[in-house]
C-alpha cells in the first residue's frame, strides 16, 4: 500500500451541537476534527481500534499546539491533513491541517504522541511490523516541506522601547 503524502481526511461536517454561544465552531471540537483525521492515519500505519483491542498497544497523546487561524461555522465543510514529520521507537511527531474545503486554513495541531503498552499503561517500542509501516509513511512524508507552523511556542511578543 502506498501511503499519501500528506495524509487527508475524508469530508467533514461541522456538527450543530458543536457550535458555542458564539456562534461558531467550539475550540474543543477542532480537536474532534483533527482526532478524527489522526485516527484514520494511525489505522493506515496498523494502529487503529483493533490493535488496541487485539494487541492491548495503542497510542497517547502527550502534547498538542492547537492555533485557530479562522473561525468555522455549521454549514461549513472540511478536511484535515496528517503529516509525520518525525518519530522514534516510542513516540510519533504530527502536524496537521484543518482546512475548509474550499481551500483556506482553519486551523493547526502539532502533537506528541506515545506509543503505549495498556498493560502497564507504560510508554513501549512499537512492534516491527508497525515500526515498518510508521517508516513507511515517515519515508512518503520526508519529502513534504517541513510546515512553516510546527514548532511554534506560546508567548507574548514585546516591542523593544
Amino acid at each position: 500500500m502506498s501511503m499519501p503524502a500528506p495524509f487527508i481526511s475524508r469530508a467533514m461536517d461541522i456538527e450543530k451541537d458543536w457550535i458555542d454561544y458564539n456562534g461558531h465552531l467550539n475550540m474543543a471540537y477542532y480537536n474532534v476534527l483533527f482526532d478524527r483525521c489522526s485516527d484514520d492515519a494511525f489505522e493506515m500505519m496498523g494502529m487503529g481500534p483493533n490493535y488496541a483491542k487485539e494487541r492491548r498497544l495503542t497510542i497517547y497523546t502527550a502534547e498538542v499546539h492547537v492555533c485557530y487561524v479562522q473561525e468555522l461555522h455549521l454549514e461549513h465543510k472540511v478536511q484535515v491533513s496528517f503529516q509525520l514529520i518525525d518519530h522514534d521507537e516510542k513516540r510519533l511527531r504530527a502536524y496537521q491541517e484543518i482546512r475548509h474545503v474550499d481551500g483556506w486554513l482553519a486551523a493547526t495541531s502539532e502533537t506528541l504522541s506515545l506509543h503505549v503498552d495498556m498493560s502497564g499503561p507504560k510508554v513501549a517500542p512499537f512492534p516491527a511490523d508497525v515500526l515498518a509501516r510508521v517508516e513507511e509513511m515517515r519515508a512518503a512524508h520526508a519529502a513534504l516541506p517541513m510546515p512553516e507552523r510546527a514548532g511554534r511556542s506560546i508567548g507574548i511578543k514585546r516591542k523593544s522601547a
